[in-house]
């Protein structure tokens, strides 16, 4: 166990009162701990896998203001997620990047009326939408950003100059319009940027991965992987993050009754990761946002040097850890095939798959699309009360976790002294106007390549130059592999100071080496050792550990045995 880790239970055991526990170390969940931390209250957070491993590890990645929410009247949501979007690319901005966004358009009327209708209250399978409606939105979508616009305006092209930048694009298309949106790299290293800022910033709160709060009798005790006691906590409020999960956590932390009607629905979303050339390269540097023949919206964009797909929108009953089926998987590429009719897409292209499920405030709306994205905070009167942080997106979580936070405050007759809407986030203090400018500092600072400084450069921001700190002169500051800039003294800063306590941890959120495709069994070793020697783990333990992944990537993330074998492979013929 970590010396952070021992002393944070310390701790707890020392004094169990906290004025909120927060349940759900989701980006919600992590968001709402962060904002009450800085209003100096004593705060815990509980997550029961690793940070951000759930929904949270399962978004688009697209930092967005919701273009297709117009069509719902959901405006205040819009506002609110343009707001936000535009406070991320000020904040964490070697992580939150701007992403031109193409909608390829096949008519002029269709879908305007059918618009109209939705705007007034139709929760039907709409039509498909052509210019008028598009132009309509994307108006809308100015307006809003009138004000300290930080993006472009959109933009409208006819057929001759929509095929002059992207030639490969199906011959249906007769106007194309382009407007701006944003993406995020490394959805889970920022959620846990959050977690290590408020270590930093209010010492007193404390946040623990692998751990759960259970209700025993009238008690609640903390349960924490890596320590066989049970530690009573007084809570003054309970704040419920626990996404799909938050109808069985109601349950299982008041009387043990079910909620009288849920509170969540469920939609199941799934993406692919592709490795093909030819599709990255038709892209031009765009996200193509475009409807598939059964009208539901489908994405493409470039993506850390490989093409992400997505997405499906399934609605689903109940909670649970999902993944891409062999459907899905054909429904996306089939999606892709019509807009990119000429360019040959095959599953081989898949280099990793991902799913997860979007919870949704409840609703009854027929189609999946019509369910609101927006967040709101339903109270439990339990003794102590819930306050269950209920739907809400990635891009919004500041926001979220603020107005969480007013409740808590509200209840606990505290007046709030921070606010996050100007704090940068981890790696995004102190970043430069001109993100090239951070990787030639680094290459000017350290002896390192240009490769290896952009690389720190977008991943860490200017935590770089903590990391290489720690790694200069290291006798481990060698590459973990010859198709990979990352270091084993990388990875050693990363165990000592990022809450890592599993491979999994390491390779599917702490990197970006499985979503990349770039994890292979050479690479899986090599860290099963580092992390065995740093983590003081038996031969047992390395070999559940190792068996835990491999069974993990290929259940949930469509990487098999045979795919890890074949990249060694492939590397060696290279060589």
């Amino acid at each position: 166990m970590s010396t952070f880790r021992e002393d944070a239970l310390r701790r707890i055991r020392q004094d169990g009162d906290f004025d909120a526990v927060v349940v759900g170390g989701g980006i919600n969940g992590i968001a709402a701990f962060r904002d009450l931390a800085l209003q100096g209250l004593r705060v815990l957070l509980v997550e029961r896998d690793d940070f951000a491993s759930g929904c949270s590890a399962a978004p688009s990645r697209m930092i967005h203001g919701g273009l297709r929410y117009l069509e719902n009247g959901e405006f205040n949501l819009v506002r609110e997620s343009l707001a936000e979007r535009d406070a991320l690319l000020r904040l964490a901005p070697h992580m939150v990047h701007p992403l031109p966004t193409t909608i390829p358009i096949h008519s002029i009327f269709s879908g305007f009326f059918n618009a109209a209708a939705t705007f007034f209250g139709s929760v039907g399978k709409p039509s498909s939408r052509g210019a008028l409606a598009i132009k309509a939105g994307l108006s809308l979508y100015d307006f809003v950003t009138r004000k300290n616009r930080l993006l472009p305006r959109h933009q409208f092209r006819n057929a001759r100059s929509t095929r002059a930048l992207w030639p490969a694009l199906t011959s249906q298309v007769r106007y194309s319009a382009t407007y701006y949106d944003a993406w995020i790299s490394q959805p889970e290293r920022l959620a846990l940027e959050l977690v290590l800022d408020t270590r930093h910033d209010a010492p007193q709160a404390i946040a623990l991965n692998y751990a759960k709060l259970l209700r025993i009798g009238d008690s609640y005790q903390l349960s924490a992987e890596g320590s066989n006691e049970l530690i009573v906590v007084r809570p003054r409020m309970i704040v419920n993050a626990t996404g799909a999960w938050i109808d069985q956590t109601i349950t299982a932390l008041s009387d043990g009754a079910a909620p009288a009607e849920k509170t969540v629905t469920g939609t199941k979303g799934s993406h692919l990761i592709l490795a093909n050339d030819a599709l990255y390269q038709a892209l031009n540097g765009h996200m193509i946002f475009f409807e598939n023949t059964d009208n539901r919206v489908c994405i493409l964009f470039p993506y850390l040097g490989r093409v992400l797909a997505g997405s499906t929108d399934i609605k689903v009953d109940k909670p649970g850890r999902t993944r891409c089926e062999p459907e899905e998987r054909d429904y996306i590429l089939a999606a892709i095939r019509t807009v990119f009719p000429d360019l040959a897409i095959a599953a081989s292209d898949i280099v990793f798959s991902f799913s997860g499920i979007r919870p949704l405030p409840r609703s009854d709306a027929e189609f999946t699309g019509k369910i609101s994205r927006s967040h709101v905070i339903h109270r439990v009167e339990s003794d102590p009360p819930q306050l269950c942080m209920v739907g809400g997106k990635w891009t919004t979580f500041r926001a979220f976790g603020e107005q969480v936070t007013d409740e808590v405050l509200a209840f606990l007759g505290r007046p709030r002294i921070a606010t996050t809407a100007d704090r940068p986030i981890g790696g995004g203090r102190n970043y430069p106007a001109d993100g090239e400018r951070l990787s030639a500092l680094l290459s000017r600072e350290f002896p390192i390549g240009k490769a290896r400084a952009d690389h720190l450069a977008s991943t860490y921001g200017s935590r770089a130059f903590d990391l290489m700190a720690f790694c200069d002169g290291h006798p481990d500051d060698v590459p973990l592999s010859s198709t990979t800039v990352m270091t084993l003294a990388e990875i050693l800063w990363l165990i000592g100071g990022e809450d890592v306590l599993h491979l999994a941890d390491i390779v599917l959120r702490r990197t970006s080496l499985a979503i990349t495709g770039q994890i292979d069994l050479e690479i899986l070793d090599t860290l099963l050792t580092v992390m065995a020697r740093e983590l003081a783990w038996s031969g047992e333990q390395m070999l559940a550990e190792r068996r835990q992944l491999i069974d993990e990537l290929g259940t949930y993330y469509g990487v098999s045995v045979a795919m890890l074998q074949d990249r060694c492979k492939e590397k060696d013929k290279a060589s």
